[in-house]
């Protein structure tokens, strides 16, 4: 059955409030010879045949169920427990979308409340938003929040270059045209370097101190000093972390962190081809009435049971535009309920054995593959599940004979670091068997005696 938004008579009225007889007559300001062009289509197809087609050319992708999987980068393979799918799909979940009416919002509300919950305890920090569109607009909106702390009056935004270079880039993007001067990530930078060589570029010009932990390299770092060194000179700091990794070691919140954000992907959502995502936000309560998106808080209602609300929603459908702290409208409901029933079924313990099993499995693997002629790990600090590798032969031929093999292979880093030239980032989660790390030692051996 087909369904036809209006009727006819509706239709017409329509047409009759704009003063057009007929609805040819709405395209008469198109010529006539592009009105109906020939489009090259194909034959019109059954249900069946339809479901058919479309299924063939799905197969033709390949995922990370198909292969072996070593790429990371800012998205990781994960085990997604089936419990998470079975909640997400139950209708009042499925469908809810923004909780404006509260009264009739409250499971979705209190879901809400859950997951911020979860996410501050995880990064030790005070509250949390939820959420965001993934990761870089999350670290964007950090920026947000620095320059409007500070009234605008600091201009200066100090970015580690081991800061994912995709958020980089779309703190940029944001940042076009409000006159901020963003310095320490430049093509010169020494990716060596020590978390404190950022601090000689931190002055009184300074809002906001990007850092990563784990790196984009891998690499842990504790940012207690820098962070002790920016609030010296009255800036500000924004942590981009990744969830699983806190499990495991100190949270940014005990370091000192002003803002902890990063990409929810590893909580609990699948690799999906890119997205959709959630990016987390968490602050401390000193720069709440700062902070992009909505906050849902507890309280009772004029009976005393509990309840929930939204306590804040600094959105522009709410205020002018104009003193709104962001533009983005939505959050991503549906995917911050995901990562709240994955930590929740997990818990502590689970999560945890996640985070160890993913370092376990990786310095086994960075230990195997540096037994390899040539091969060796490009930098010598701690690192968690992901770690830079060096070859002497290009990435790219690598991964395409890797490939050949069943497996993906790691990131080749000289996309965006020039000076990091045959050197490929590697990233092992529990999901890796040693099976599949020493066929991958095997295959990358086979690849370099050729």
């Amino acid at each position: 059955m087909t369904y036809i938004p209006i009727s006819p008579k509706e239709r017409d009225a329509m047409l009759d409030a704009i003063g057009v007889k007929s609805l040819d007559a709405l395209f008469d300001s198109v010529p006539a010879k592009y009105r109906f062009p020939q489009l090259d289509l194909p034959a019109a197809m059954t249900e069946m045949e339809a479901a058919a087609l479309l299924g063939e050319l799905a197969a033709s992708n390949e995922t990370a169920r198909d292969l072996a999987c070593f790429l990371g980068a800012g998205a990781y393979n994960h085990y997604i427990p089936s419990v998470i799918d079975h909640m997400l799909r139950r209708g009042e979940f499925y469908t809810a979308y923004t909780p404006y009416q509260p009264e009739i919002s409250q499971g979705t509300l209190q879901a809400i409340f859950e997951y911020q919950s979860l996410m501050t305890t995880l990064t030790g920090m005070e509250l949390s938003n939820a959420s965001h569109y993934d990761g870089a607009t999350a670290a964007a909106e950090a920026v947000n929040l620095a320059f409007a702390q500070f009234r605008g009056k600091r201009r200066k935004v100090v970015i580690s270059p081991s800061v994912h270079p995709q958020y980089r880039e779309t703190i940029r993007t944001y940042t076009q045209g409000m006159d901020l001067k963003l310095v320490g990530d430049g093509a010169d930078a020494d990716l060596q370097a020590a978390p404190e060589a950022l601090s000689p570029l931190i002055d009184q010009e300074t809002c906001l101190v990007i850092v990563q932990y784990p790196d984009f390299f891998g690499r842990i770092f504790d940012y207690t000093k820098l962070v002790e060194n920016a609030h010296s000179k009255g800036a500000l700091v924004c942590v981009v972390a990744n969830p699983t990794a806190l499990a495991l070691f100190k949270t940014p919140g005990s370091m000192g962190a002003d803002v902890v954000v990063g990409d929810g992907q590893p909580l609990g959502l699948p690799l999906w081809f890119g997205g959709p995502s959630l990016g987390f936000f968490t602050t401390k309560k000193s720069y709440v009435h700062k902070m992009a998106g909505r906050l849902v808080g507890e309280t009772v209602d004029t009976r005393g049971e509990k309840s929930y609300v939204l306590t804040l929603t600094a959105r522009e459908q709410h205020i002018k535009r104009e003193k709104a702290t962001s533009n983005i409208c939505s959050n991503q409901g549906l995917m911050a309920l995901a990562s709240a029933i994955y930590l929740s079924s997990l818990g502590q313990t689970g999560l945890r054995q996640v985070a160890d099993l993913c370092y376990q499995k990786a310095h086994y693997a960075a230990e195997e593959l540096s037994k390899l002629p040539g091969v060796g790990l490009c930098f010598s600090q701690p690192f968690f599940h992901e770690f830079a590798v060096c070859f002497p032969k290009p990435v790219a031929d690598l991964n395409a004979h890797l490939l050949e093999h069943g497996i993906l292979g790691g990131y080749n880093l000289e996309q965006d670091y020039p000076s990091l030239q045959n050197h490929m980032l590697i990233a092992v989660t529990e999901m890796n068997s040693k099976d599949e790390i020493d066929a991958l030692v095997s295959v990358l051996k086979e690849a370099l005696d050729a």
